[in-house]
């Protein structure tokens, strides 16, 4: 994924309205679920997400595999 597909989609995605839960899925099958429009910053091609807990998750464009509009359990 080129990094301005990568902020693209992620920016996207944080600002629906009403924001819905998303999930990021990382080369090696580790998926997150972003599950608040502000527990995340987007910057030249990489990202840090906090999670619950204020755990930080730092990933960038070429470690992701996909950007899943929907939370981790949706059935495909």
């Amino acid at each position: 994924m080129t990094a301005e597909d990568f902020e693209q989609h992620l920016t996207v995605l944080s600002d629906r309205q009403p924001f819905r839960v998303f999930t990021v899925e990382l080369h090696g099958g580790k998926r997150f679920e972003v599950d608040h429009p502000r527990a995340m910053v987007v910057r030249d091609g990489v990202a840090v997400f906090l999670a619950p807990g204020g755990v930080p998750i730092w990933f960038d464009h070429e470690s992701v595999n996909q950007i899943v509009g929907a939370p981790a359990n949706t059935p495909d």
